[in-house]
């Protein structure tokens, strides 16, 4: 059966958050704190190890008080935000209050950057009739990112964890973006950096194609393959069950076989 269809992760496939110290910067330079820059690499290194921020790295391990959140924090807008400050308060800052200035800043459209490839390849999807839908384990709205970056006119569907009260793995959200589409499983392909929450797309008879979460400059074609698996599939039907990694690997991981992607966690994924 012919891909006619593909779902899309958010960060780490499409859009990558800003770096952990430009994170931090917006914040003070917006609330007019200056420190020195002992200050800020110390803070910059403690956020990142507590995986404070959304998008960012995973906390490891996670605080034991917070494992009961971490579990569930992309099943609602409340409990996301209870997840990433409390990580973020397990790091000690000169201001209570950047807690959750923090927590906003992720949410701004100017945090994110759009992959160097990503409207050529949702531009070419929309050149050859294939719906795309964003399938993203969230806890706010991402729509206003994909406008202030000129992308949501070439997205058909956004369907968001918390908005579903369901995350990723689960097939129920799957689901619900395959019928957003108007697509059968097994027309789709579900493209995403996380083996474990995107590949469990493949239980509903999805294709699945991984990308590496790199940093947008490490990662100049990554989803380039994708156009070529609709392709491909188009001119010759695609049979039997789907493979996760069947679509051909992507220039960076060819050339490192060893690179791993990291467990997304709230990789907003």
């Amino acid at each position: 059966m012919a891909i006619k269809g593909v779902l899309f992760d958010f960060s780490g496939t499409l859009f990558r958050i800003e770096s952990t110290r430009d994170w931090l910067d917006a914040v003070l330079e917006e609330r007019g704190i200056t420190l020195p820059e002992e200050q800020l690499t110390k803070y910059t290194d403690e956020l990142t190890r507590a995986g404070a921020q959304p998008g960012g790295l995973d906390p490891s391990p996670v605080p034991p008080p917070l494992a009961e959140l971490w579990a569930t924090r992309d099943r609602s807008a409340e409990l996301h935000r209870a997840t990433y400050t409390g990580l973020a308060k397990t790091v000690t800052l000169p201001d209570p209050q950047l807690y959750t200035a923090l927590y906003e800043r992720h949410m701004a459209p100017a945090a994110w950057r759009p992959y160097p490839d990503a409207r050529a390849v949702l531009s070419g999807l929309r050149e050859r009739g294939a719906r795309v839908a964003v399938v993203s384990n969230i806890g706010w709205d991402l729509r206003p990112v994909f406008r202030a970056h000129g992308l949501d006119g070439l997205v058909d569907a956004y369907v968001l964890s918390y908005e579903h009260g369901v995350q990723k793995p689960d097939v129920r959200l799957f689901r619900a973006a395959c019928e957003a589409i108007g697509r059968e499983p097994g027309e789709v392909l579900m493209v995403g950096d996380d083996r474990r929450a995107d590949g469990g797309a493949a239980a509903l008879g999805c294709a699945v194609h991984f990308v590496d979460h790199l940093p947008v400059e490490e990662r100049p074609a990554g989803l380039g393959p994708v156009l070529a698996v609709v392709d491909r599939d188009e001119g010759q039907g695609r049979t039997g069950p789907p493979l996760l990694g069947d679509p051909p690997r992507h220039p960076e991981r060819a050339a490192n076989p060893q690179a791993r992607t990291p467990a997304r966690g709230s990789r907003i994924r």
